[in-house]
Parts: structure tokens; sequence; C-alpha cells
């Protein structure tokens, strides 16, 4: 299975000057442990990092320390995350017929995750791993008046990875520049064009690493599980 980690992102929200996946969650980089996760996971053959290239040399740091066997190839990305994505499905391997796409700042995700979305992807178009909502969860306009409140049965909290036919996204890709759709996750593409997609179950503590609080999560659930 081929993977593909978006990390072309900046450290605005995090309070950082840098990338964020460089920043250390247990004397690791944040990247370091979604790259080990990926190394261990048995499906992924290959592995693609999506980033800005005046952060190569930083990766590749990263890279050589962790000793990886897997192949890593390293892509430039893009002014969004969508465009990140739209560069990497360009830069796939000829014979790859479906992929998983892992956001770089989701370095709780397990290696098990991985192998269950890599499987799962084999017997639809395209899939997400999600959680369901434990909160109530209003609809409010921008008054900050409540507008409605949804039944929570139905909504989900996406994660990554999510999996796709290849070609069937390069076609919603396409798609979305013709059309001038932004989305903020590559299955929306696939809402947007009418086709399926599925939900794997994910884990609680897959969250993805945005603010000093989230680092301060991930450092106490890493602690608590290495």
């Amino acid at each position: 299975m081929y993977l593909l980690i978006p990390a072309a992102g900046s450290g605005k929200r995090m309070g950082s000057d840098r990338n964020k996946l460089l920043l250390q969650v247990r004397s690791q980089p944040i990247i370091a442990w979604t790259l080990l996760a990926a190394e261990a996971a048995s499906c992924i053959s290959w592995i693609g990092i999506i980033s800005q290239p005046h952060d190569w040399e930083d990766f590749k740091a990263i890279v050589a320390d962790l000793k990886l066997t897997k192949p890593i190839e390293f892509i430039p990305g893009g002014c969004t995350r969508q465009e990140s994505v739209y560069n990497g499905l360009q830069a796939l391997p000829a014979g790859a017929k479906q992929v998983l796409i892992h956001d770089g700042a989701r370095c709780l995700a397990t290696p098990d995750l991985f192998n269950a979305c890599a499987e799962a992807i084999l017997d639809c178009p395209g899939l997400i791993a999600a959680v369901s909502v434990k909160d109530t969860i209003k609809v409010v306009d921008k008054s900050g008046i409540i507008q409605s409140t949804p039944n929570r049965e139905q909504l989900w909290a996406a994660q990554t990875p999510q999996g796709f036919d290849v070609q069937l996204l390069k076609k919603c890709h396409a798609e979305g520049v013709l059309q001038g759709w932004e989305v903020t996750d590559d299955a929306a593409l696939f809402e947007k064009c009418g086709i399926e997609v599925r939900i794997v179950p994910g884990e609680e503590t897959n969250l993805k690493v945005t603010t000093p609080q989230d680092l301060a999560i991930a450092e106490f659930i890493l602690s608590n599980i290495n």
C-alpha cells in the first residue's frame, strides 16, 4: 500500500516559527512518530512526504536517524493541503491502485489503524478513519446564536488515514481544480463528486497536533503507551 503524508504546513497555530512537525514530543520530532507507525504497519510499502522544499533537509535528517527500511520520496507541497495532496498523487508510482493519505500531525495513529484502512480500501472506492461524536453539537451563526442541534448519532469526527482508489481521487482532484472547490480533506471531494465514502473505526487517541495544548496531550499519551 502507498502512503502519502501531507507535511507542508506551518507552525502558525502552534505559535512556532517553523513547521510544527519538527517540534518535539518525547525527544522525537512529531513527524518521526508518524513515520515510525507507518514503518511498523505491515501494509505500507512506500511513503511519500509532501512538504515544502525548505524543510527537506530537516526531514531527510529525521528519516536517516530513524533508519527506516521502506522507500521514502520527498514531494513538493502546495499552498494548501488540497494542492499538496494533488502534487502527491502525481508523484505516486505508476502501478499505484490505492493510496492512504495521513496527516503528518496525527502522530498517535497506530500501525493497526494503518493496516485496517489498507485492508478496507481494497473493497470500496473511498474511506476515512473516524470516531463517533460524544458531545452535543450546536450549529451556530456568525452572531453566536444557536441555529440547530443535529442528532449526534449521525455525527462522526473525521480523522486520517483516509484511503482512496487512486484514479478516482485524481479525477476528483481535477474536477475540484476545474470547479474551484476548496475542501479540507479528500473525502469531501469524493462527496462532491457523488462517490461513496465508507467509515472505518478510528482511534480516540488519534488527535491532530495543532496547538500547544495538543502537543501536551500527545506527550502525555505517548508517555503512557511507550
